[in-house]
């Protein structure tokens, strides 16, 4: 069966019938009275998913759905005929918009649910409802109602608890044939799986839940490479994501850290919630030689991240009973504790050292500048007392020149302040009397 997840229909409701305008005529009953009956209501057009359905595909190629009308009413006090409504079934987990507005106007996620799209037209009524007793004979009816008619847009959400994402050729089809009665196309080649596929996987303890395999997304989705991000919709429901990777993968550039990096941002480009949601990691295809030595960088890369990396192989189902049961702790309880792992140990005595380190660089910094400052300081000062020693000298080069032996120009240098002392401090106190000697002779 063509798996189709989004059509455009026209739906059109069944309009009213028109009231009739009769009157009675019988032997022997003069001046009968208005007897037009009634007409019958027109079809809605009612949408019900149905639960065994899994495809929007009868609608791909009959696009119109017009409901029946209502009967014309007649005379004889006889009403007209409602028609019946007509009934879609589409599957469960069906979008219904507008399509000229993009207006979301139901989503029929429970089975059994039903939704009036377009609503028929009511039935006209006869001239025997307009008599009065001053309008006896009234010689019109009413016109049946139009049937509302309205452009939509269906489109199909998968209901699955599980979603498997990864790249083409990671092992999704393999992964839910193991765990499912499900048997997708399984092949060697990209892209085998074109069209999503359900299984129901039984769990342990009378257990059951729904994992969708969705086709591979590669980089550029979002752009339009390969299929795009048309089936993302699908696991927009799920409450747990299971990303498969690929630790053999063959190409140039070809990571499985790279690989997963890929996957999240493909999913934050199309919804941050989708992005959100609980992410189980498993690398696949541990049967192969070149996939265990891989495991080791990749494992060690996310648990930096702090996620734990479940080793699996598909083919031989290694690794599958660890895998489920963390999926299905987080699916039934919520706990990511399964998911999650601590940073690595070697974080915390690295930052430890870090921070002795740089104190003890600061005392180690600070010593040598005071080192410094008191190694400067004299410096400073041995040149100012040997400068004032030099000037001294220099101002009585004569008395230096007289002078023949050594000691006797230190003696001339020592007395030459005193000397000079003794002569301005008189001077100064001289000339602070000369006014007072001054003004006593004026008076």
């Amino acid at each position: 069966m063509k798996f189709v997840d989004e059509v455009r229909i026209y739906v059109k409701a069944g309009d009213g019938g028109n009231g009739a305008v009769a009157f009675r005529r019988e032997k022997f009953i003069e001046r009968g009275g208005p007897n037009g009956g009634d007409g019958g209501n027109g079809g809605s057009v009612v949408f019900v998913a149905n639960p065994q359905l899994t495809t929007l595909l009868d609608y791909r190629y009959q696009q119109h759905h017009r409901a029946k009308n209502g009967e014309h009413g007649m005379g004889s006090d006889c009403n007209g005929h409602g028609a019946e409504d007509m009934i879609l079934q589409v599957p469960v987990g069906t979008l219904i918009r507008n399509e000229h507005t993009g207006e979301l106007l139901v989503d029929l996620s429970d089975p059994g649910q039903q939704y009036v799209a377009a609503k028929g037209g009511r039935g006209g009524l006869g001239n025997m409802n307009f008599a009065t007793s001053t309008r006896q004979t009234p010689r019109f009816a009413q016109d049946g109602g139009k049937g509302e008619e309205v452009t939509l847009r269906l489109e199909l959400k998968l209901l699955a608890d599980v979603g498997l994402l990864g790249f083409p050729n990671a092992g999704k089809s393999t992964f839910i044939s193991r765990v499912s009665r499900a048997r997708p196309k399984v092949a060697d080649y990209p892209f085998t799986t074109l069209v999503p596929n359900l299984g129901m996987v039984q769990y342990k303890d009378n257990l059951s839940f729904v994992m969708a395999d969705i086709p591979g997304i590669i980089e550029g989705a979002s752009e339009g490479v390969g299929l795009g991000h048309q089936f993302l919709r699908h696991v927009e429901r799920c409450k747990v994501l299971v990303h498969l990777i690929d630790m053999g993968a063959e190409g140039e550039g070809r990571k499985p850290l790279d690989d997963f990096n890929i996957l999240n941002a493909e999913l934050k480009k199309y919804s941050a919630e989708l992005a959100s949601k609980p992410q189980v990691v498993a690398a696949n295809k541990l049967d192969l030689t070149e996939a265990r030595e891989r495991l080791g960088p990749f494992t060690e890369a996310l648990r930096r991240k702090g996620i734990r990396v479940f080793p699996v192989s598909c083919a031989t189902g290694e690794g599958m009973p660890a895998l489920m049961d963390a999926v299905a702790e987080v699916l039934f309880t919520g706990r990511t504790g399964k998911i999650h792992v601590e940073a690595p140990a070697k974080k915390t005595p690295a930052r430890a050292p870090a921070k002795k380190s740089a104190a003890k660089k600061a005392p180690a910094k600070k010593a040598p500048a005071k080192k410094s400052a008191a190694k400067k300081a004299p410096a400073k000062k041995a040149p100012v007392k040997k400068a004032a020693a030099k000037k001294a000298p220099a101002k009585k080069a004569a008395a230096k020149k007289s002078s023949r032996k050594p000691v006797a120009k230190k003696a001339a240098a020592k007395k030459a302040p005193a000397k000079k002392a003794v002569r301005k401090a008189p001077a100064k106190k001289a000339a602070r009397k000369a006014p007072a000697k001054k003004s006593g002779g004026r008076r």
